[in-house]
């Protein structure tokens, strides 16, 4: 073929695409001394095969890591929710649940935390990349010298894959010259299929996704995005079985759900038609109700007080009440329809015989629930409307909420609804609403008996939990870094002993600003500059969380010199972990990211 002009450009174009699709870090897999013996002749000369990539022990288990997005303490039936999901149920009826599990207070800190089993701004991520700020703890650029757990597994024999959403990629990356070191396939994974790396949230009819480190095509079936990323899923894990049934595998799987649009098909809305009728303030008792039932919040619980601006259900109008209703119809399908999704992938590990060897962390939501939907939700995009105007907008639309048409996102009344027993919402670092999820852990060849653990733990916690149970070591130099420890404590004490002493008995949280600490027991709360705050900025909260599980005696005032020690312990770990400068501002500070703008809340 001559190289025209045109036909140089294509030949460039298809080079850069394969460049692109192959760039993966490989494991450290260094030339080893020949041990053997050379002769002059095959007779004088003695063999010797040194190992040349790592190798899994003998009996590792698969792991799966399942991580949802933007959900609240009380949506799910496995937490005493009214949402139905049947296959965490059967998880956590196997396995453990923890009901002092803690995450950061959005999206993208929290799974920097996840995956490098560090404190967020540790690993640069005290906010998001696209709101970058030019010091250690949010410049958006996670660390090499803190490896991932996929880098970390691949070293020790396993494959690794990561299905769904990551969110830590800077978006001045996303471009067809990379650099793709910071994309997953250059942080461990060896496959990678799911939305943009920099995005935080995507259309589940019309998502944008890649495929490692290219483009992939529109699917021509309209596949809904958590359908899509659950076939990649069985297909990376079927592949590599048939190839070499005794070699583990790490999945992570990060769907979209359950972060606006909540989009699903209708018959899993319908499902749900006519059983939140009662509202959203009957939702809160019947639930905690359940919750005690259950046993995953203390008997003495009591309802807190409603967060402010939530209107009492009664109070609403019909046509309020209908729109309402058929929003949380539409949220509570989406998620049933991603436990569905999931249900497929723990089906299927248990038809080849997989399930019992595998480790399966379900982390029911990456922080609370959002109220980003206002005082009567949304249902198509926003433009600029009077309030009245959007609302008869919406309400024409509803039959078709949860189509691509949409883009759904619930009042919030329901968020707060969702989140019982807990105060405030997403996006809120300080109060137990924007941080406290539940935690469910299934390993059949180490949990002989469910139960419920109470111990205090973080979202750094899972790797390091991860490694003593998969009996995998942290290499110290990865791919030519030096490594630094991790932040988070392992659970794995806790498995056998109910009862065991909590181990992680200090956490700062920090977002937007406003901050927390926890230490033995107590919680010290500093408001500055939360977004969608209700609380005064100036007022100072205390919890003693063994006592007051959800935070509603506020005892400051009683001990001031409590107040005034958890700040100075603040202080100590803020300088620690690089919070400082706090950053009070959403807006981008960054030149270098303008360019490249993303969805990230």
């Amino acid at each position: 073929m001559k190289l025209t002009r045109n036909n140089k450009k294509r030949f460039g174009i298809l080079w850069l695409a394969c460049l692109v699709n192959c760039v993966v870090f490989a494991q450290h897999s260094p030339t080893s001394p020949f041990k053997g013996k050379i002769g002059k002749t095959i007779a004088e000369t003695q063999e010797s095969y040194s190992q040349i990539n790592p190798q899994a022990q003998v009996g590792s288990p698969n792991v799966v890591w399942i991580l949802i997005d933007d959900i609240g303490y009380g949506a799910s039936t496995a937490f005493g929710g009214l949402i139905e999901t049947p296959t965490f149920d059967r998880l956590a009826n196997a396995g453990l649940r923890y009901t002092n599990w803690h995450t950061a207070a959005f999206c993208a800190p929290t799974r920097a935390a996840l995956l490098t089993g560090c404190n967020p701004h540790t690993v640069h991520f005290g906010f998001f990349a696209n709101n970058s700020y030019g010091t250690p703890g949010y410049d958006g650029y996670l660390p090499f010298e803190h490896a991932t757990i996929a880098e970390v597994l691949r070293e020790n024999g396993y494959n690794t894959y990561a299905v769904g959403k990551y969110h830590l990629t800077s978006p001045s990356d996303v471009t067809a010259a990379g650099p793709f070191n910071r994309w997953p396939t250059g942080r461990g994974f060896d496959r990678f299929y799911g939305y943009t790396p920099s995005a935080g949230a995507g259309d589940q009819w019309n998502p944008i996704i890649y495929r490692n480190t290219h483009l992939e095509p529109k699917d021509p079936q309209g596949r809904h995005f958590t359908e899509l990323i659950t076939n990649e899923a069985l297909h990376y894990i079927s592949e590599q079985k048939e190839a070499d049934p005794n070699k583990p595998f790490f999945l992570y799987y990060a769907p979209g759900a359950a972060h606006g649009p909540h989009q699903v098909s209708r018959e899993w809305i319908d499902k749900y038609k006519g059983k939140f009728d009662k509202g959203w303030d009957w939702y809160r008792e019947e639930v905690l109700a359940r919750q005690k039932k259950l046993g995953v919040v203390p008997q003495n619980t009591q309802l807190p007080p409603q967060n402010p601006g939530i209107e009492p259900w009664d109070n609403l109008t019909e046509d309020r009440k209908k729109l309402a209703l058929r929003h949380i119809e539409a949220y509570a399908g989406f998620v049933s329809h991603t436990d569905h999704e999931i249900g497929r992938i723990v089906d299927y590990l248990e038809e080849i015989n997989q399930l019992d060897n595998t480790l399966i962390v379900v982390m029911i939501g990456d922080n609370g629930a959002t109220s980003a939907g206002g005082d009567n939700g949304r249902v198509l995009p926003p433009k600029q409307y009077t309030s009245q105007e959007r609302f008869d907008r919406d309400l024409s639309a509803i039959d078709n909420i949860g189509s691509a048409e949409t883009k759904p996102m619930y009042p919030a009344g329901w968020a707060a609804a969702t989140n019982t027993p807990f105060r405030y919402y997403k996006g809120n670092p300080i109060w137990e609403g924007g941080t406290r999820d539940p935690l469910i852990i299934f390993y059949p060849k180490k949990i002989k008996e469910n139960g419920i653990r109470t111990q205090y733990s973080y979202v750094s916690d899972i790797l390091p939990t991860t490694i003593e149970l998969t009996g995998a070591k942290i290499p110290e130099i990865i791919n030519g870094y030096s490594q630094k420890p991790a932040d988070g404590i392992s659970l794995a004490y806790s498995i056998e002993n109910p009862d065991a002493p909590e181990r992680h008995t200090l956490q700062y949280h920090e977002m937007t600003g406003s901050y927390a600490v926890y230490k033995d027991g107590w919680k010290a709360l500093f408001p500055n500059n939360v977004k969608n705050r209700a609380e005064d900025p100036s007022t100072t909260y205390l919890f003693n969380l063994k006592e007051d599980f959800n935070e509603i005696q506020n005892l400051s005032k009683k001990y001031p010199g409590k107040v005034i020690e958890l700040q100075k312990v603040f202080e100590e770990e803020a300088w620690k972990y690089n919070v400082y400068p706090l950053k009070n501002k959403w807006e981008n500070t960054n030149p270098n990211l303008k360019k490249n703008k993303t969805i990230n809340r």
